[in-house]
């Protein structure tokens, strides 16, 4: 999927699915604007909606007219990336950037050596994201860019199939009074050195001119998470503050939620340019 949007130069957007309603919606955002999608899992996320969950994804991926990824978010461990491949996600992510080089390099090694001969493909990390509250995905407090000689020695040695990188980006929804910057040369660089797609973190709240920018550099999938939540969370309140407390029946209180985030949803597949696109799979 990303092989692809790399040829053709979009980014695939990769939508966090909290909950069957955000999952519908970013569905019928994608179905609608003819976009292919990865429905992005974290492990909190899936521990919250139980493996159960999965099945209602696989369902629509295979009933969809548009290419669907089902993507782990963050794996933390090596444990939870074969969870994840045994309950059938096509896509994995090992997030060992937390810890020293050599140690990132041999969980990722040994992470690809069980995903490709099952034909799950992997992204890893490398550089720190940030963290601007409260989210599943969590982050640091200080980021730590990526290094482009050394992502070019990380994917040397992993053959890993794409690879987040750090070029500014948090978590969450910044605070009024950060103003977030992009580090598009060193996106620059590292692109120059490496021939596989780049994923983008933290692409919530970034400046629009900044992401657009960023596709044409290199990067082939951006995560979505706060975005479409925070709307369908803000719609959600202001139904129950109405004050009619009669409203209780979810087919009544998530559909105009549900709206709200699809919304968010085709605004950024329009940015990442991904619309129009599935002709190319």
């Amino acid at each position: 999927m990303l092989g692809v949007a790399n040829k053709h130069g979009f980014a695939v957007p990769a939508f966090n699915a909290g909950s069957g309603q955000l999952l519908n919606a970013v569905m019928e955002a994608c179905e609608e604007t003819q976009s292919p999608v990865m429905i992005a899992i974290h492990p909190d996320e899936l521990n919250f909606l139980t493996d159960s969950f999965v099945d209602q994804v696989k369902f629509l991926a295979n009933h969809s007219k548009v290419p669907v990824c089902i993507h782990l978010d963050h794996g933390a461990s090596y444990e939870q990336v074969i969870h994840a491949i045994q309950l059938g996600f096509t896509s994995v992510m090992i997030d060992a950037s937390h810890l020293p080089y050599e140690e990132n390099i041999v969980i990722t090694q040994k992470v690809v050596a069980a995903a490709h001969p099952v034909g799950v493909s992997v992204e890893a990390e490398l550089g720190t994201i940030g963290d601007t509250g409260n989210t599943v995905e969590g982050g640091v407090s200080e980021i730590i860019y990526t290094d482009p000689e050394v992502a070019q020695d990380f994917i040397t040695r992993t053959e890993v199939d794409s690879l987040a990188v750090a070029i500014g980006t948090a978590h969450g929804i910044y605070p009024k009074n950060m103003d977030p910057k992009l580090r598009l040369d060193i996106l620059e660089d590292i692109a120059s050195r490496v021939d596989i797609p780049l994923v983008l973190h933290g692409g919530s709240s970034n400046p629009d001119t900044e992401i657009k920018k960023a596709v044409t550099m290199g990067i082939n999938k951006i995560n979505i998470s706060s975005d479409i939540k925070i709307v369908f969370a803000n719609k959600l309140r202001a139904i129950l503050n109405e004050g009619n407390d009669e409203i209780r029946e979810p087919n009544v209180l998530f559909p105009p939620c549900m709206e709200e985030t699809k919304k968010v949803a085709i605004e950024k597949i329009h940015l990442f340019q991904s619309n129009d696109k599935i002709k190319f799979y």
